[in-house]
């Protein structure tokens, strides 16, 4: 059974439901007595939720916070701020992502991008790898030409098929502005990480253009179609893992990642590749998972969507399940993904300002956490090991403060620093 599960568990079976029969004083005071041991907090924990109940009253924070600590191990909750509360998570929904595409796809898996020949065309073929680059294309490229000229062949036109993925459309909650910078509008084909409005002709072209380098003449331009049925396979990338492309997703927050990762995963669980189908999938797993849905509604996979609501209490309980030890062999790479305070490249950077203030850069190196930032709405979600030398799951989001993102953010690494006690 998983923690959040056997959390939920325990909270119903305590919790006495109007019109129910008891079984008599010696079981009414057992429930007592087992209620008060997984409630009563000990010293240490005790000074946690006394800090965070003056600090979470941080003027830089708002009114509007959601917030929970809870002991991975014994899964006690040691403080909550209206847990339940459903905000804005931002990016903090790249972990109920991550979750579910390591839980459908397997952490070992990996995208293909191929290219077939057929008719005087090869059709490069997207497969959903968004870390495609384009030296993995000069190596198709490579392939392709020696193919050629064995055949005698110095001339092809180029097509792209990403027909794995339909049109690309905006999520509930997103809006026009967010291309191509924040993220390009999803295609199964990209190359180099390239933001721009079609992700699929670019990689066509520069496919092309590595074509032309190796002295094969392509003949018009790159044109949108799909594999005939009697095109010949000619060459192929493999991706890296599925583990090794979600840990780097979570370090650096790629929104693009994770709404491919979200079309691949509805395809890998036999779904059509679209927002909808790939958010059910997400509440499907998160839901055998024993992740509670209330209150949870999400229309996006990197959390973009300002429609998006998740309270704290639920993203705790996902990381809950990624830290679960029964879970290690399919999530431990969320946890090893998490940004670590102080870790350059990542979003706990200090280039990003991130734990770099008198009450919270003595958690340096101490805390694992994901990020999440929108107008109006900051979280911050990981772990860390607490005075007492044991492990603490938190979960803080707030939205609408009035402050700047960079006092919002020094708040939240405080409240973190707090939780691991290094801020007394």
């Amino acid at each position: 059974m998983s923690p959040a599960l056997r959390r939920a568990v325990v909270v119903a079976v305590s919790t006495p439901v109007a019109g129910t029969i008891l079984a008599g004083p010696s079981a009414f005071a057992a429930d007592q007595a087992a209620d008060k041991a997984a409630t009563t907090l000990d010293s240490a924990e005790q000074k946690i939720a006394d800090n965070l109940n003056e600090r979470v009253q941080d003027t830089r924070l708002g009114s509007t916070v959601s917030g929970v600590v809870i002991d991975a191990k014994s899964d006690k909750v040691i403080w909550g701020h209206d847990a339940t509360t459903a905000l804005m998570p931002a990016s903090n929904t790249k972990l109920a992502t991550a979750t579910t595409a390591l839980t459908v796809l397997g952490p070992d898996h990996r995208f293909t991008t191929k290219v077939v020949y057929g008719d005087g065309t090869l059709t490069l073929v997207g497969g959903g790898d968004r870390t495609l680059t384009s030296d993995d294309l000069d190596a198709l490229a490579k392939t392709a030409v020696a193919g050629l000229k064995n055949a005698g062949l110095t001339s092809v036109k180029v097509q792209i098929d990403d027909s794995l993925f339909p049109e690309p459309t905006l999520a509930t909650g997103w809006n026009t502005g967010y291309y191509p910078d924040s993220i390009a509008p999803v295609r199964a084909l990209v190359v180099d990480s390239h933001n721009v409005t079609d992700t699929s002709v670019d990689a066509g072209q520069t496919f092309a253009k590595l074509l032309a380098e190796r002295g094969v003449t392509v003949t018009g331009d790159v044109t949108r179609g799909v594999v005939g049925k009697g095109d010949v396979p000619v060459a192929q990338h493999q991706s890296d893992k599925l583990s090794t492309i979600v840990k780097h997703m979570l370090k650096v927050s790629d929104n693009d990642i994770a709404e491919t990762l979200l079309r691949m995963t509805a395809l890998g669980a036999g779904r059509p590749a679209t927002f909808e189908d790939g958010t059910a999938v997400v509440r499907d797993v998160l839901s055998r998972y024993g992740v509670s849905m209330d209150n949870f509604e999400i229309h996006d996979g990197s959390g973009l969507s300002r429609a998006t609501r998740v309270s704290a209490q639920t993203i705790a309980d996902i990381l809950d399940v990624a830290a679960d030890p029964s879970h290690s062999q399919t999530l431990k790479y969320i946890i090893d993904g998490l940004p670590v305070s102080g870790e350059a490249g990542a979003t706990l950077a200090p280039e990003w300002g991130r734990f770099d203030t008198p009450d919270s850069q003595c958690a340096v190196g101490k805390v694992k956490a994901k990020t999440g930032t929108l107008t109006g709405a900051i979280a911050l979600s990981g772990l860390t090991k607490a005075e007492d030398g044991r492990w603490k799951i938190f979960s803080f989001i707030e939205n609408g403060s009035t402050a700047g993102a960079g006092d919002i953010k020094d708040a939240l690494d405080g409240l973190a620093a707090t939780v691991n006690g290094c801020w007394a």
